[in-house]
């Protein structure tokens, strides 16, 4: 007589929610098992998922970041300019910042061989809401922690704009010169004229960045 074992149900993976308190690798087997969330990072061993974006208080931002430092990237060889790209730190964070710029040879990162970023992009750019958003708070310590030599925080809602430079293990602001431009420590001619950033005035952004590029040769 054939007997037959009884087959076990499978087991239901949880949902991935804000607030959940995960390992690093229980973290990445909940988000690859949702790919319909499209951000979401691990922040101190903490989940948080991102709410839908909005168009003008994120996504114009964002959209003027990206035009800053595309235009970086396609001028200064060896730099590397990603969007929404996952990195992972350490064992308790894995955050996906709005924004990053790297070294690719030589520099504090590298892409992993399932394509992610590990280790410390020189600068990383979020655009946060205000004083309040875990950009402002969390993420620095964690960033700074990690070695990110510049962090940039656009405060949409504040219309403020933070820029960072990592000295000695703290964070120092990294201040405008006469001309009301901030120069990268790290990043030879990545000027920002930050009013113009703020008003929207991108040509603006675009020519004082050509500026610090001649600069550089």
């Amino acid at each position: 007589m054939t007997t037959f074992k009884p087959i076990a149900p499978p087991v239901k993976m949880p949902p991935l929610e804000n607030g959940d308190r995960l390992t690093r690798y229980e973290f990445e087997r909940r988000y690859h098992a949702m790919p319909h969330i499209k951000k979401a990072e691990l922040i101190e061993g903490i989940v948080y998922i991102a709410s839908p974006l909005r168009a003008k208080s994120h996504g114009k931002p964002h959209a003027r970041i990206m035009t800053w430092l595309g235009t970086y990237e396609a001028m200064t060889p060896g730099v590397e300019v990603l969007d929404n790209a996952t990195v992972i730190f350490d064992m308790d964070n894995e955050a996906q910042p709005d924004a990053l710029l790297r070294i690719e040879q030589g520099g504090l990162s590298r892409i992993t061989a399932d394509d992610y970023v590990a280790g410390a992009p020189e600068l990383i750019v979020e655009i946060a809401a205000s004083t309040a958003s875990i950009d402002r708070h969390k993420k620095l310590h964690v960033y700074r922690r990690n070695g990110v030599q510049e962090y940039i925080i656009w405060r949409v809602d504040d219309g403020e704009l933070d820029w960072f430079y990592l000295k000695d293990g703290e964070y120092l602001p990294l201040s405008a010169n006469s001309s009301g431009i901030i120069c990268s420590e790290v990043f030879p001619g990545l000027w920002l004229d930050t009013a113009a950033l703020l008003s929207g005035d991108i040509a603006k952004v675009l020519a004082v960045l050509q500026q610090g590029l001649a600069s550089a040769v």
